[in-house]
């Protein structure tokens, strides 16, 4: 009995050893990895900030297991590159096991070193595989940018941190030399300027803006050639479109004939485009805002407080929140302009047009109400919510609004002196209501503005296309095509 408990005991034990043998791993030269790609490219990424993460495979497609014996940076330790193998970051790896029909995940970053250049430069590097004496390799490339680089280094209680980039009596310029890529936010002191010529690039790291504090004056002039461009710092594809990367142009209230302009801009991806901002100086707060458009923001578009703005051959689009919500009071014109708010990244429930005349003053925590006065001219203000248009008006300042020759997503048709030869609920029809908010042929808004308001700097469209006696409504005048 003993005996065969014995023999029983040996068998179990040699059958648990076999099945612990170490695996096997070929070392015939005629077996290669494979790779997802034999180049990981990098988009214009700027010096000192690291890229987002590239992932390469390698596969073993064979049916013997390999061991990869080097996998290293042809820079080295000297690269611009950083490659992650199995979980750990370095320059160079040794062993690296891979079973038959398997595979291996490598992740690839760069953060390239500054220069001298002020156009992108290129950078490249690969990482070098030998397996059984065979070396296969990949190539990496990427593309630097140089910028001028603002990084805030003050802090007050209850505000951001800041930069001050235009001092008091402080005329400063940025230019299109070299992008500007902000970390926290760049203030415009009192009584201080800063004025942003054609062409220039301004790069936010998340939670970053521009800041005009009271009495600052922020001028950007851009050209419909050149226009300013307002973004987040990471330039890879998936970026592109993607809302939320920065924080907002927040623009407290003007001295007295200094006010804010913004000309021939871009504004995009950020959490509010745009906030104008004042506490009980109304008839120093002023906003010109021409030739801009004001794109996928994950709040709101423009948001104003008790604020006096003028906007013209303007969009606003995809807003997550309001794209126009206009509070506390203020005078407003719009002319020949686009509200189109397609959001569909979350659930919108607020309507894209929003007034109210109130505000409760964070200083003395008291509700004030002042007189609200908006009128809207040969405009587009259309969603995809049923209710588009809403008010809250406290009572007793005057509230006046008026929209004249526009098309308006609203079944608030409330008093006839509102709306005068306007289109309700009509779709304006856009080449796409995702990004293209040019109208289509069979677009209502054609021909149904009134010239009177399309007069000096708006005779010509947001293209540059003139209006003539017929205007559309919206920013863009339809231009008919051959097959029209």
């Amino acid at each position: 009995m003993y005996k065969y408990i014995s023999i029983l005991v040996i068998a179990l034990f040699i059958g648990f050893a076999s099945c612990n043998k170490p695996p096997k791993f070929s070392d015939d030269s005629s077996l290669k990895v494979a790779f997802s790609t034999d180049t990981v490219t990098f988009d214009t990424v700027f010096t000192t900030i690291g890229s987002s993460t590239r992932q390469l495979m390698i596969y073993n497609n064979n049916d013997e297991n390999l061991k990869i014996s080097s996998i290293r940076l042809a820079g080295g330790n000297q690269s611009q590159f950083s490659i992650n193998v199995d979980g750990q970051s370095g320059y160079n790896f040794s062993d690296i096991e891979i079973y038959a029909k398997d595979s291996v995940f490598v992740f690839v970053r760069v953060t390239v070193n500054p220069n001298d250049q002020n156009t992108p430069f290129f950078v490249e590097d690969k990482i070098i595989f030998e397996t059984n004496n065979n070396e296969q390799s990949v190539l990496l490339t990427a593309y630097g940018q140089n910028a001028n680089y603002i990084i805030a280094n003050q802090e007050i209680k209850g505000f951001p941190k800041f930069k001050i980039i235009a001092d008091s009596l402080q005329e400063v310029h940025w230019t299109a030399e070299k992008p500007y890529v902000i970390y926290g936010y760049a203030l415009i002191n009192s009584y201080g300027t800063l004025v942003i010529e054609p062409g220039t690039q301004i790069h936010f790291h998340s939670g970053g803006g521009l800041w005009a504090y009271s009495e600052g004056q922020l001028r950007v002039e851009g050209t419909p050639e050149n226009p300013v461009v307002f973004q987040g710092d990471r330039l890879e594809d998936f970026y592109a479109d993607e809302p939320g990367q920065w924080d907002r142009i927040w623009l407290m209230e003007a001295r007295e004939g200094h006010g804010h302009s913004i000309r021939n801009a871009i504004i995009k991806n950020g959490f509010i485009g745009i906030q104008a901002q004042c506490f009980q100086k109304a008839n120093k707060a002023f906003l010109d805002i021409h030739n801009t458009i004001i794109d996928n923001h994950t709040g709101i578009g423009i948001y104003t407080n008790l604020y006096n703005l003028k906007a013209s051959n303007f969009v606003v689009s995809n807003c997550g929140n309001y794209a126009v919500a206009l509070t506390g009071g203020g005078q407003y014109i719009f002319d020949q302009g686009t509200i189109a708010n397609y959001w569909n990244k979350s659930t919108r429930t607020t309507p894209s047009l929003f007034f109210n005349n109130a505000y409760q003053n964070p200083f003395d925590g008291n509700l004030y109400a002042y007189d609200f006065i908006f009128e809207m001219n040969n405009c587009i203000m259309y969603g995809n919510q049923e209710e588009e248009f809403n008010t809250e008006f406290s009572p007793g300042p005057d509230t006046t609004y008026i929209f004249n020759n526009s098309i308006i997503k609203t079944k608030r048709i409330d008093n006839d002196t509102n709306y005068i030869e306007c289109l309700f609920n009509k779709d304006p029809r856009f080449v796409n209501k995702a990004f293209d908010y040019h109208l289509d042929s069979l677009s209502p808004a054609i021909g149904i503005g009134n010239p009177k308001y399309s007069t000096g700097v708006l005779q010509y469209d947001l293209d540059g296309v003139a209006r003539g006696n017929n205007p559309d409504a919206g920013a863009y005048q339809y231009v008919p095509t051959v097959e029209d």
